[in-house]
């Protein structure tokens, strides 16, 4: 998995999307992730084909994400939504496949969509360890070159290592200077898990997109870290003749944390793929880890505000216990 990857959530215009993703292929990028959820898979197919076609990038070359819905959290729905994404992907199999949450719900007659009742969604409990199973055959059937999971607790990392036949990959999870998570890295590093940071630079684009999708709701309080603006991190990019973005990506990548930052700005896609001219000293390095709050983070929220009624779920309530 290479360091730095480009992340999709949020980018649901086709056309900036395309762009987007052009110019990621153009800088060097070579590890794209998205999600079902993200509703832009076919997007990226349609980018994909049109670069092997030419030749100027081969399948081989990149490593490829995509997630198991939350609606497809149940053993019986595991390979239908893998199927989908490859379809959608136009690939014979992707690089890390992952469960996107460890929470399912119901859905409705289609099997594909989730089943919303009185404007709530309906849980649909089912034992992890089985979801894990149904995730293992998709490596077992050629689907998918490696598994992780996304958004888990410490606590249902455990009970996945402990019985799995494959150990997870990777996990995926909210993580940046103010969430930095050590005990999560160490538990993971105990079982040789390795790690991507999603919202590495706090996703300053958060607040946009709920308004955007979300207009009726005024009373939603979003809950976006201004990263960018930290005092300690605009010093040290000033230091470094960097942005405070590269600052953000390089402290974890120091860490061996894979970073997927999410922009559709050609200069700042470029930019955020070029933090390796430049290291942080031990000086830089203490100032940073001191921003930590050593709480959960925002990714509970962002769940909760599209489907209210996630939090009935048990699995949900462990996975956002802070760590």
């Amino acid at each position: 998995m290479p360091i730095v990857g480009y992340g999709m959530w949020q980018s649901e215009n086709p056309k900036e999307l395309e762009n987007g993703l052009d110019v990621a292929l153009e800088a060097g990028y070579r590890h794209f992730d998205t999600a079902f959820s993200y509703g832009n898979e076919e997007v990226f197919g349609h980018v994909l084909k049109r670069w092997f076609e030419t030749g100027k990038v081969k399948r081989e070359d990149l490593f490829i994400v995509t997630k198991l819905p939350i609606q497809g959290t149940h053993p019986d729905r595991v390979e239908k939504f893998m199927k989908l994404s490859l379809e959608r992907l136009q690939l014979d199999y992707v690089d890390l496949y992952l469960v996107h949450n460890p929470a399912g719900l119901k859905v409705d007659e289609s099997g594909l969509e989730i089943l919303f009742e009185d404007g709530k969604v309906k849980p649909d409990i089912a034992p992890i360890e089985d979801v894990w199973r149904a995730m293992e055959k998709q490596v077992a059937d050629g689907r998918a070159k490696s598994i992780g999971l996304s958004n888990y607790s410490i606590a249902q990392i455990e009970r996945i290592v402990k019985s799995a036949k494959i150990v997870p990959a990777n996990l995926q999870v909210e993580m940046n200077v103010h969430y930095q998570k050590t005990p999560l890295i160490e538990a993971c590093a105990k079982h040789g898990i390795t790690i991507c940071a999603f919202a590495p630079l706090g996703s300053p684009g958060r607040k946009t997109y709920y308004e955007a999708t979300r207009p009726n709701d005024a009373h939603l309080k979003v809950l976006v870290p201004a990263l960018l603006e930290e005092q300690v991190v605009v010093e040290i990019a000033k230091k470094h003749n960097v942005t405070p973005a590269q600052i953000l990506l390089r402290f974890l990548a120091e860490k061996g944390i894979a970073v997927i930052p999410k922009s559709v700005t050609p200069a700042r896609i470029k930019a955020n793929i070029d933090i390796f001219s430049f290291s942080l000293d031990s000086d830089d390095t203490t100032k940073l880890q001191s921003l930590d709050t050593k709480t959960e983070g925002t990714w509970g929220f962002d769940w909760t505000c599209a489907l209210v009624g996630l939090e009935d779920h048990p699995e949900f309530q462990l996975a956002i216990q802070t760590l």
